[in-house]
């Protein structure tokens, strides 16, 4: 709570948003592992569900109140659901036991607003009496028209745009999103000389790191990427862009700017290429990846019947008969979220992918061991198909017979890396690169400075780093567009080594190393069909 403690006389009042249930483009836990046992309709007003929610408030809202602008805080308003009318729901009891429960806590005084899409359909399931209804919305050439749907709603009201777009997220595989610093200055400005309100999502780009970048549902699942730049005024490192200086110019003409020069732009390093060593093939680590051992299981269970909140999940069988002709290692549809890397007897043989390929033809004598290393690869967290449950979701079968008996292992790599778990003895540089999930190990040292700096992975496939015992996040090169992971300069020590981890899940470069720049490269996009590089949007 310390970003609502002012630590200066000039009081910065804050319009808070508590209940995003639904938009962050983060990975969503709100349903699927918390009330995993509850149907797939989401934000029904089922006791379980609103017993959790009353929980959290009871914990959070105590601590807010104090901060209230009437209590002598900053916080002038809070916004208690989030584009809850783009949902097939349209339950308003729901939302009157939200408003039920932040007056209960909060009291009468306090301005309590909804965000919805710019729409009357949007703005019928996501408003209700009591709350104040905005709207959000991106550039465009008709400001009055976009904030007329808030008019018929809120007639007397202030016009309040609760998120302006200053850009948009990127999908892996898609190129990088963006909109240009004139459009969204000229947006901007039509909105202030309409005297409307505005607060920009996003003002500074972000970082998904760890595992936290999630994913939409378009007609096809679309996971996030770990950078969440989202082609910002303030870049994903805080540094100011040419977005930021246009929409400075927009507000001088409505008020005065802050006297005094523009903070610069933090300073990067390229600490350059780093040589990195195979420690050990994740099978090989199983005892220390998942101490705990296996849950044993008839028929696979999925991450949250585990418990298993990100990550990974091995699941473990053996073939039951003779495989002397390749035979189909089959999934049904939706039966493998998010990606399954299988091997067989510890070779790699392939993956299975969620909305890609969910055959993959085997061989093998009764008896040997296959495994698939599962990835959540991030949680829907918009659309009706938010209850996005990980793992092995259906039965899997061989050439038709559905295969049995399972050892489920819930991966916790976070907790290895950060304990410095004694990994195998290292091979020597330059060893052969062997296929499949294999983690990797280096260090360097930077020249006595701890500034910032982007990562790159020249030739490898796909994974996940970690710096300092500090999860970074997903890099997927082969698919792009993002090509470096930024690494704040509080994760580095500029006198002792720096540690890197890397868990790669398909094949590492012949000479293994990582690549430190001083510049992110988050748009250039391979296309899986053509492998083929695309051009910028």
């Amino acid at each position: 709570m310390g970003f609502f403690r002012p630590k200066c006389r000039t009081l910065h009042l804050s319009l808070l948003n508590l209940i995003r249930f639904l938009l962050a483009q983060s990975s969503n836990l709100s349903k699927s592992l918390w009330t995993p046992s509850l149907p797939s309709s989401l934000l029904s007003p089922l006791p379980d569900y609103l017993q959790a929610v009353d929980s959290w408030l009871d914990v959070l809202l105590p601590r807010i109140k104090p901060r209230l602008y009437q209590n002598g805080g900053n916080i002038i308003s809070i916004q208690v659901e989030n584009e809850y009318g783009s949902y097939s729901a349209c339950d308003y009891d729901y939302l009157r036991h939200l408003l039920a429960a932040f007056r209960a806590r909060l009291g009468p005084d306090v301005l309590l607003f909804t965000t919805d899409g710019n729409s009357a359909a949007e703005l019928r399931c996501g408003t209700l009496q009591g709350l104040y209804a905005t709207v959000d919305f991106g550039p465009g050439p008709n400001v009055t028209a976009a904030f007329a749907p808030q008019r018929l709603y809120e007639p007397k009201g202030p016009l309040v745009n609760s998120e302006y777009y200053t850009g948009w997220l990127d999908y892996w595989g898609e190129p990088h999103a963006g909109s240009s610093p004139a459009q969204v200055a000229q947006g901007l400005q039509d909105m202030l000389q309409l005297g409307a309100n505005v607060n920009m999502y996003m003002f500074q780009g972000g970082t998904n790191f760890g595992y936290w970048s999630g994913a939409d549902y378009k007609g096809r699942y679309k996971p996030v990427t770990t950078s969440y730049d989202y082609d910002a005024p303030l870049s994903e490192a805080g540094d100011p862009t040419a977005k930021l200086f246009a929409i400075r110019t927009v507000i001088s003409k409505f008020q005065p700017l802050p006297e005094g020069p523009m903070p610069p732009a933090t300073p990067k390093y390229a600490y350059g290429p780093v040589p990195l060593r195979k420690q050990g093939e994740v099978l090989e680590l199983l005892d220390v990846l998942c101490p705990g051992g296996p849950i044993r299981s008839r028929f696979p269970l999925t991450f949250e019947a585990v418990k298993q909140a990100h990550g990974f999940v091995l699941y473990r069988t053996r073939l039951p008969r003779d495989v002397w002709d390749p035979a189909p290692l089959s999934s049904p549809p939706n039966g493998v979220c998010d990606r399954a890397y299988v091997l067989l007897n510890g070779e790699y043989q392939g993956r299975l992918e969620r909305d890609g390929q969910m055959t993959l033809n085997i061989t093998g004598q009764a008896g040997a061991t296959l495994d698939l290393l599962v990835e959540n690869m991030g949680r829907i967290n918009f659309g009706v198909n938010a209850s996005d449950f990980k793992g092995l979701r259906q039965n899997l079968s061989l050439d038709s017979a559905l295969l049995s008996d399972w050892l489920i292992y819930p991966l916790d790599v976070d907790s290895a890396v950060t304990r410095g778990w004694p990994p195998p003895t290292p091979q020597a540089e330059g060893s052969r690169a062997r296929l499949g999930p294999v983690l990797y190990t280096g260090a360097f040292q930077t020249p006595g400075i701890a500034w910032d700096t982007f990562v790159k992975f020249p030739g490898w496939s796909k994974g996940q780093l970690w710096i300092n015992g500090f999860n970074v996040g997903r890099y997927w090169p082969a698919r792009g567009p993002q090509q470096t992971l930024f690494v704040p300069g509080s994760l580095l020590s500029a006198s002792a080594p720096n540690n890197i981890t890397l868990l790669e899940l398909e094949g590492a470069p012949p000479r293994p190393f990582v690549l430190f720049l001083d510049r992110p490269l988050l748009n250039q996009t391979v296309s899986p069909q053509a492998g083929t590089e695309l051009p910028p949007p």
